[in-house]
């Protein structure tokens, strides 16, 4: 049995993690004609390019209590991290998985928590819980430790269409109809109940960065960790991270590519920046 495990679904876009053990629970993108499972497996450029030709209605689904059970194992402590409940039902299926585990195994923990975020600010959580572990620290130590690190991490995203947003009625349609409108990139955050929050409309890709940069200052962002996740759109992510680490000391930055549910509510072209707060 091992003694501790994180579980994410897979908005967190982590497959894998070193030296801790980690599961990750399938969302899954669906329209009238196609089911896409966002596990490693899903060819996520074929995704991407598919909804951009498909002109009906899309939605998500959630992991089901079974799925994250599956991913608990036999786990004797469990860190269970979930998409923000605002976008998907993850959260509440992995409370009830957590009521069905921990009543077949009453000496056994598990610890879930609704990031009220996406992609790099959960990622960047998950890293966090994973050094926690390897510091030896205990459960609930961890927990406590955890809850604080999550009010100081943030996200700013940058977004060329809002359509799915849209079809999904996280935005309103007036909201999505500015992006990709001669130009126009929508950039704002998750805030604190875990929405999504527009906050600026920029026309062209130097306003959209410029956008980037500012409110990741106004933010409080001041130099440490920062995660650039993209939708097909590396050269924006690697101007922004070489801007932020001439401006910023004792940076640590990673650029990568948004996995299926990242990549269906960012869409091609959009990036999400998750960041340490000081």
């Amino acid at each position: 049995m091992d003694k501790f495990k994180i579980v994410a679904d897979s908005s967190a876009d982590i497959t894998s993690l070193d030296g801790v053990k980690f599961s990750s629970a399938a969302l899954k993108i669906v329209t009238n004609d196609d089911e896409f499972i966002d596990n490693e497996k899903l060819d996520v450029e074929n995704m991407v390019n598919t909804l951009l030709k498909y002109k009906g209605k899309s939605s998500t689904s959630c992991p089901n209590p079974e799925d994250w059970l599956k991913g608990f194992g036999d786990a004797e402590y469990i860190f269970c991290v979930t998409i923000t409940g605002t976008l998907s039902g993850s959260y509440n299926t992995a409370c009830i998985a957590k009521q069905m585990y921990e009543s077949l195994y009453p000496d056994r923990k598990v610890f879930v928590l609704n990031s009220l975020t996406a992609g790099p600010e959960i990622k960047l959580i998950i890293e966090r819980i994973a050094e926690l572990i390897k510091e030896g620290k205990e459960f609930e130590k961890i927990c406590n430790e955890i809850s604080k690190y999550r009010l100081k991490t943030g996200l700013i995203f940058m977004l060329e269409s809002m359509r799915n947003l849209a079809n999904n009625g996280r935005v309103s349609t007036v909201t999505a109809k500015a992006a990709g409108l001669l130009g126009i990139r929508v950039v704002g955050k998750a805030s604190s109940k875990g929405d999504l929050e527009p906050l600026d409309k920029c026309r062209g890709e130097k306003k959209a960065i410029d956008s980037i940069i500012e409110r990741l200052r106004s933010e409080g962002y001041k130099g440490g960790r920062i995660r650039i996740a993209h939708c097909f759109n590396e050269n924006v992510a690697k101007i922004i991270k070489k801007r932020l680490t001439e401006e910023f000391d004792k940076i640590q930055i990673e650029v990568y590519k948004c996995r299926g549910l990242c990549s269906f509510y960012a869409e091609k072209g959009g990036l999400l920046v998750g960041f340490e707060k000081c």
